[in-house]
């Protein structure tokens, strides 16, 4: 029997006997490459996941920590992001499959559930919203286009240009008049 991509990151529940389980899973390169999501397709992540068996009401706690490489928001250009999350997931066994908000039923007839997409989905989960270098370590070809292309008012609330260049840029001289323009008391 030919094992699956995935194989190694299924939890048998109805077979599970003791208490709690712990696995530990090692995620490189290949394994974001199988799961083909669209965060992110490499990194270096270990996954600690914690199972208790609470009378069929299976509780998870997945701990996540490593890295994964993304593109940068502004220059498109790989980068690094460091990753440390943990996020848990209830689960019991039922007749269907079912996601309920917080429990997710397995049919008994399977009972087991395959924790692969769980774990890039609580990774994705980690990301900060805004992926961008540090200031001046974007794509300078890029970035150059990007201020040819951005409104001036737009570019000046962006972390990633040098705060030199910032203050190199001219006011636009329509409102310049306003920098002398002083509010009375009432």
């Amino acid at each position: 029997m030919k094992m699956g991509r995935f194989d190694k990151y299924r939890v048998d529940l109805k077979g599970m006997k003791q208490a709690s389980l712990q696995m530990e899973f090692d995620l490189d390169n290949l394994f974001f490459a199988d799961i083909d999501g669209q965060e992110f397709q490499k990194g270096a992540v270990k996954a600690i996941v914690d199972v208790r068996n609470h009378r069929g009401v299976f509780d998870f706690t997945f701990a996540v920590n490593g890295t994964v490489i993304v593109p940068c928001d502004r220059c498109l250009d790989e980068m690094e992001v460091d990753i440390e999350a943990e996020n848990s997931l209830r689960v019991k066994l039922g007749d269907t499959y079912a996601d309920e908000g917080d429990t997710v039923v397995i049919p008994e007839s399977e009972g087991e559930i395959n924790l692969a997409w769980y774990l890039y989905e609580f990774i994705a989960l980690a990301l900060p919203t805004k992926r961008i270098h540090a200031p001046g370590k974007c794509n300078l070809d890029m970035s150059d286009k990007l201020k040819k292309h951005t409104r001036r008012d737009e570019m000046d609330d962006e972390e990633c240009f040098d705060t030199d260049e910032r203050e190199e840029r001219e006011i636009d001289p329509r409102w310049a008049g306003l920098k002398n323009l002083q509010l009375e008391d009432n």
